[in-house]
């Protein structure tokens, strides 16, 4: 069986594959006469390829348990897909970079509960996973015309395991 090692989901180590988005860090600019704080530009969004448009949908992952196998990953070449969490639960994150899948830069990531994440337009990732109970999201990504979700099944299976989480969790 081979395990990922599970990171904890920093900017910097997730750079490659998006953007984090988070309060952490963020330029705030005070609006509505001083009772609202804007943290502005948290995320690109990149979805206008041929003819795009933002959409704006909630998701509700179902709960996934330790271990669990990663067996595909997905991406979309035509637009970025951000994921924000309406619960304050942590969840996980699977990445490899974009181009051709490579199962050995395969990557995964535990959230803080109330991190989002930006996945840049091709980047491969896998679906949903929520983490205990329930979990809602709010996604932002492309509608329109194109095909924009490819999915592969990797080699060989990898797994996320409560080893690695205890072990992110330092």
């Amino acid at each position: 069986m081979t395990a990922l090692t599970i990171e904890p989901l920093t900017k910097s180590a997730f750079a490659p594959f998006g953007d984090v988005i988070e309060l952490e860090g963020a330029r705030e600019i005070p609006i509505n006469l001083g009772t609202t704080l804007r943290y502005h530009d948290l995320a690109r969004v990149d979805v206008a390829d041929e003819d795009g448009r933002p959409l704006i949908s909630l998701f509700r992952g179902q709960p996934r348990a330790l271990p669990f196998e990663v067996t595909m990953l997905e991406r979309h070449p035509l637009g970025s897909q951000a994921f924000l969490p309406m619960t304050n639960k942590p969840y996980l994150v699977v990445v490899a970079p974009a181009g051709t899948l490579d199962s050995q830069a395969v990557r995964a990531f535990v959230t803080r509960g109330w991190q989002g994440v930006n996945y840049a337009k091709g980047v491969w990732h896998h679906p949903l996973i929520a983490l205990d109970e329930v979990s809602d999201f709010i996604v932002v990504d492309r509608g329109g015309q194109g095909h924009n979700c490819d999915e592969q099944t990797l080699p060989r299976s990898l797994w996320l395991t409560a080893e690695a989480m205890l072990a992110a969790h330092g």
